[in-house]
Parts: C-alpha cells; structure tokens; sequence
C-alpha cells in the first residue's frame, strides 16, 4: 500500500502579509488550507515546517544576509496563518527549522512513498526541502505543486521550478 505525505513549507504569518509576504503568498492561502482539507479526508498524513529564529536572529549568517527580522520564536509572523493553524494540532507533526530546510523532515517522511510539498517560498524553504528529500530518497515520489506555492517574485518562484523539474521532482499546476 502507497503511503503518501503533505508538506506545507513555512505557511507563517511573517511569509504572507508580514515583515516579507507578498500578493502571490496571500492569494495561495485558501487553495492551500483546501488542499490540507483533502489531504485529511483521504488519509494523507499532513506535516507543517515552521521557520523559527530567535531574538539574536540578526547577527546569523542569515541575519546579515537577509536583514528582514521574520519568523521570530513567540511573535505573530513566526505563527501559521489562522487559515491553516486549526490543521497544525499534532506536536510531531510541526517540525521547526532554523534554516531553509528541515533537517527533522527526511525522518518524519522516510516510510511514505509519495510526498507532496506545498507553501512558501518556492526560491527558498519549498526548493531546499524538495531537493533535500529528492537527496534523501531518489527514487521516491517527489512532488511541488506550482499552484500552491509563491516565491519572492514570480520570476524566482518560475525559476525555482525549472530548478526542481531539472533535478527530478515532478511539478505540477493543479
């Protein structure tokens, strides 16, 4: 029996309509919040990355080279947005990162067959993640589906797919 997993990237508040949110991230929200409805009602395990920076977030190498306090550990651009905060009720199921990628995430996914990703940003956490798990796992399913997704600009997020499509992972635009 298949198993399958969605992952919803860094569906933050900060990445939305905070410190670095932008039009294309608030137009995905309630595709997404469906789209984690149908995950549930089919059986689908749902997991939730969670970029999480401390108050000394501006002296890291992140920090310094993105100088846009977001995410910040107890403030309300680190939480999940309220369209997708009900949907993130299992501890193990929200896995915070201190980076773009989720080292906890090849763990949580390895006995699923097919894992979908989805959230924000395409450029960024979404592409990491996606070719950290292609890394992990070569020859399983490894989906991004465009239309649940929002880059920087819409010129890296159609930049990042092209990136991912090269390294394997299927890309859709349902």
């Amino acid at each position: 029996m298949s198993s399958k997993v969605l992952i919803v990237v860094d569906m933050q508040n900060d990445f939305i309509d905070g410190s670095l949110g932008t039009p294309e991230a608030v137009a995905i929200v309630p595709k997404v919040k469906e789209r984690i409805e149908k995950a549930l009602e089919s059986g689908e395990r749902v997991l939730f990355t969670m970029d999480t920076h401390g108050e000394d977030y501006m002296s890291t190498q992140e920090g310094r080279k993105l100088p846009v306090r977001h995410c910040i550990k107890g403030s309300w651009g680190h939480e999940l947005s309220d369209s997708i905060k009900p949907f993130a009720k299992d501890k193990d199921d929200i896995l915070e990162k201190h980076t773009f990628g989720s080292s906890a995430l090849p763990l949580a996914v390895q006995r699923c067959d097919e894992m979908t990703i989805i959230g924000l940003c395409t450029d960024i956490c979404v592409i990491t993640n996606a070719l950290l798990l292609k890394t992990y796992f070569p020859e399983k399913e490894i989906i991004v589906d465009a239309s649940l997704c929002a880059g920087v600009t819409p010129a890296s997020h159609r930049n990042a797919l092209e990136a991912m499509k090269m390294c394997q992972i299927d890309v859709i635009n349902e």
